[in-house]
């Protein structure tokens, strides 16, 4: 059998083409004495199709906590005993947060609730914080609302929404390990409207919630078939109170061979640290990422969890010698 790291050489780095799942998990099962090489050819992937730009982003929550949901991953969960209260934003604080987002040179600002979807309610709140920050801050607003119908699609392309964000979180055949009161076919289905509709598709999942390498292999494909502008990769950082607060963080070396992986399935794509890379990688296995595929990261905190300080990340950046997307280049 063909070496897959020259497979990926010439399929991915010189045509362009990504990687299949099943290539993907051949990459998965690579030796760790290998993982530099992944790593490396990830990089030149992401350095030939992306460019050495980094997109920094923000992220708030306009509603934390009281979600109907049962995902197993999610202290915001009203199902379950996570120490997260409910609680609203307003627009004040919200504008706040897209400025101070901006001053670390980020050009992406996500407003964020904990819902199955949005009532009307929470379309007008969004609605109104959007020309707020519009109005206050020169930054692109993204959303993560969670499933719309096509109206509701339509209504926040009208508002001037940037970006969609809405996980699969993991493979379909997984799914229902983590998640009961809605389907996966859910999620897809919104997805799409999204694309559609004309907004950028952000979407991507947690790693390590307790799926198998042929499983993080099947979602890579998946992810590839549906085309994201942009793909969060988490790791899961394990929740007190949650069905999934004992399972262990994922081992360093597998992270990092997942970011490659998806990389090399994805390789024109917006590949985002998001949360739980802090435990997971801590900060040399993080620079190992940013050669490793990943040109994308939120900066700060995320919705119930801590991050790294933006200081920290943005100064990795210098070091890398990454520049920060700039924001004409967005729009």
């Amino acid at each position: 059998m063909s070496d897959i790291l020259e497979i990926a050489r010439t399929q991915v780095l010189e045509e362009g083409r990504g990687l299949d799942s099943a290539q993907v998990l051949r990459c998965l099962e690579l030796p760790d004495e290998r993982l530099a090489d992944l790593l490396g050819l990830a990089h030149e992937v992401r350095m030939k199709w992306c460019g050495p730009e980094v997109e920094v982003e923000g992220i708030v929550s306009l509603k934390t906590g009281g979600c109907p949901e049962d995902c197993h991953f999610c202290s915001q969960s009203g199902q379950f005993s996570s120490p997260v209260r409910a609680a609203w934003l307003d627009i004040p604080s919200l504008v706040q947060a897209a400025r101070e987002t901006a001053q670390t040179g980020a050009t992406e600002f996500c407003i964020v609730a904990a819902v199955r979807g949005p009532d009307r309610r929470l379309m007008d709140q969004v609605r109104e914080g959007v020309k707020a920050i519009r109005e206050a801050v020169e930054i692109n607003v993204a959303c993560s609302l969670g499933m719309l119908t096509q109206a509701q699609v339509d209504e926040l392309a009208e508002m001037g929404v940037h970006r969609y964000n809405h996980n699969l979180e993991t493979a379909r055949s997984h799914f229902e390990k983590v998640v009961t009161t809605h389907t996966w076919q859910e999620r897809w289905d919104t997805c799409l409207m999204v694309r559609e509709a004309g907004m950028e598709l952000c979407c991507g999942g947690i790693v390590g919630m307790g799926e198998s390498r042929e499983q993080r292999a099947e979602f890579a494909g998946q992810l590839g078939e549906l085309e994201p502008d942009e793909v969060p990769l988490n790791f899961l950082n394990p929740r007190p109170g949650t069905p999934l607060e004992s399972l262990p963080l994922l081992e360093g070396s597998e992270a990092l061979k997942t970011i490659a992986a998806f990389r090399l399935a994805l390789p024109r794509t917006i590949l985002r640290y998001a949360g739980g890379r802090e435990l997971t990688l801590g900060d040399l296995g993080t620079r190992d990422g940013m050669l490793g595929g990943i040109n994308a990261i939120i900066v700060g905190n995320y919705l119930t969890t801590l991050g790294r300080s933006a200081d920290r990340d943005l100064d990795l950046l210098v070091d890398l010698k990454m520049p920060i997307k700039a924001l004409s280049d967005t729009l």
